[in-house]
């Protein structure tokens, strides 16, 4: 069982930026894809960002691309940052990271079988 912990969400105003950290447990698989997904009241489940451990390729929802990326730490691998930049209201959601060993799933969130408890982002204007 791989845990993961977001933490970094609050509360910004609009222009702002922020930073969310995804933390997860030691585990083993050689390849894996670690994403980003957002859910806001009445909306459906978002992808926002994903990473692919194995050539640390990215891709991004078009809502966020050129305002939000997605890094992993090299020094703490089991540690993954979505820096947002250009905060707008329309990205208020409660943000969530999750871990799939199948690649090609992102933007559907469907294969990806371990999730975070999330973390509230709350953009004001």
């Amino acid at each position: 069982q791989v845990q993961l912990v977001e933490s970094g969400g609050g509360s910004v105003q609009a222009g702002g930026s922020s930073r969310l950290s995804c933390t997860t447990s030691s585990y083993t698989y050689s390849s894996d894809v670690l994403g980003w997904f957002r859910q806001a009241p009445g909306k459906d489940r978002e992808g926002v960002a994903a990473i692919y451990t194995g050539g640390g390729i990215t891709d991004y929802a078009n809502s966020v691309a050129g305002r939000f990326t997605i890094s992993r730490d090299s020094a703490k691998i089991t540690t993954v940052y979505l820096e947002m930049n250009n905060l707008k209201s329309e990205d208020t959601a409660m943000y969530y990271c999750a871990l799939t060993i199948w690649p090609g799933y992102f933007p559907d969130s469907s294969g990806y079988i371990y999730w975070g408890q999330g973390t509230q982002v709350t953009v004001s204007s």
